[in-house]
């Protein structure tokens, strides 16, 4: 690379969707993304001294290697455990993070019934708890932890994912447009996009599914001091600290982004 890249960090594949959002809004940017796929995932059924651990540590490591100039955390877990840390001992570099889009599906909801699939870290956080008391009255948030769908996602298994997404979506209750139906539903992980077609043709064809890419694109947009200059696309390393094939598949298949995936010993 040539030009400082942005960094980018998830437990696995799942970042690749926030990963996708910002090559489209930042075309000309460098990016160096970092699956913790290792034994160290998901994050979202870890607890939050192990995530801050690692958090932390990939942190350091894009710094030293890649002097990346911006750090996206395209993990909501790891966001709502590790971001405020991360904060405070890197003052100097602009760190976004991710959280569930809880005020975008307001704005869209019309039956004020919304769904939340999450991880189960995710929906215990502080920093989710006050998200949701910040919306109190706005809407009713019916939040259903989604445990083993992100590691199904991880590993390809279609029949688990289809088993898990039909477990959630009947848990939260009924969806449709009428009053007292959920028209809404936030996809708080961002593995849970790659399941969006099996969840499509299990809420229907006019339940919003929301998830939080553009937005998290759009404030890293902002963020960054300085912009990459020129007209040449920006390029993109791909390291993984386990097996690199789930994660190079993903990236071929979501993102048409063929590349090899180097190991990173973190």
């Amino acid at each position: 690379m040539k030009r400082t890249p942005v960094g980018v960090f998830d437990s696995g594949i799942g970042g690749l969707s926030i990963l996708k959002a910002l090559r489209a809004e930042l075309p000309h940017e460098d990016f160096v993304y970092l699956a913790d796929s290792g034994p160290h995932a998901p994050y979202g059924e870890r607890d939050n001294a192990h995530v801050i651990e690692r958090s932390r540590a990939i942190t350091a490591h894009l710094r030293a290697r890649y002097d990346i100039k911006a750090l996206v955390i395209a993990c909501n877990t790891a966001t709502a455990a590790a971001i405020h840390l991360l904060r405070d001992e890197h003052p100097d570099l602009p760190i976004i993070g991710v959280e569930p889009a809880l005020k975008p599906a307001v704005a869209h909801s019309r039956t004020r019934r919304i769904g939340v699939m999450a991880t189960r870290s995710t929906l215990g956080s502080a920093k989710f708890c006050a998200l949701v008391d910040s919306l109190v009255g706005q809407a009713d948030f019916i939040c259903q932890p989604c445990d083993g769908l992100a590691d199904a996602i991880e590993r390809e298994d279609t029949i688990k994912i289809i088993a898990l997404c039909a477990y959630c979506t009947g848990a939260i209750g009924q969806f449709g447009t009428n009053d007292g139906q959920i028209d809404t539903l936030v996809l708080g992980c961002t593995h849970y996009p790659f399941a969006s077609e099996h969840l499509r043709t299990l809420v229907g064809p006019y339940v919003r599914l929301i998830d939080n890419g553009e937005p998290v694109a759009r404030q890293t947009h902002r963020m960054l001091k300085i912009l990459a200059s020129g007209d040449a696309p920006g390029e993109c390393i791909l390291l993984s600290t386990g097996d690199g094939a789930s994660l190079r598949n993903a990236a071929r298949h979501w993102l048409a982004l063929e590349c090899p995936v180097e190991l990173a010993l973190i």
